[in-house]
């Protein structure tokens, strides 16, 4: 079971309920592909661009927007999590933050040719990826390892290009 807190920071786009159900989707796709067996708990913010260079600028030191931010609870490397007792809420694992720039994430469906839907998508599962400890700016192999699990677990779910 999913536990997701979600706002919207943003005013440019409405935010659907079929939007938080492909990102739910996601999210739990992402976390049957590695075999979390724990009840979850994720936190997601939806902003605009504005917004994600300010939090990319004062968390990161990078002064420029980006699609999406993670900021994991729990230490792991590639999916490999030990979650102790402190790391539970409720009976929920508490993996982490989420941001997504829904405005940059509509630039990008148009700018690559497939559906917000999809955006959304690659976005959400790439951002789960890291909250479960995988890093693709680690190494080339990191990154190869990372990149094949988020196009599995998208087609899984027949979010395709």
């Amino acid at each position: 079971m999913i536990n997701l807190y979600w706002e919207n920071e943003q005013d440019k786009y409405e935010i659907t309920d079929d939007h938080i159900n492909i990102i739910k989707k996601c999210i739990e796709a992402a976390l049957s592909f590695e075999n979390i067996s724990y009840d979850c708990e994720v936190s997601l913010t939806l902003t605009d661009n504005e917004n994600i260079a300010e939090i990319n600028a004062q968390m990161r030191n990078i002064d420029s927007p980006t699609d999406v931010l993670s900021f994991p609870m729990l230490d792991g490397t590639n999916g490999a999590i030990s979650p102790s007792a402190e790391d539970f809420s409720n009976g929920f694992l508490l993996l982490g933050d989420i941001v997504i720039s829904f405005e940059r994430a509509k630039e990008q469906a148009e700018q690559f040719g497939h559906s917000l839907e999809r955006e959304i998508g690659f976005l959400t599962v790439h951002s789960m990826l890291h909250l479960l400890g995988y890093d693709h700016e680690l190494s080339k192999e990191d990154e190869k390892i990372m990149f094949e699990k988020q196009e599995n677990i998208l087609n899984s779910i027949s979010l395709t290009r």
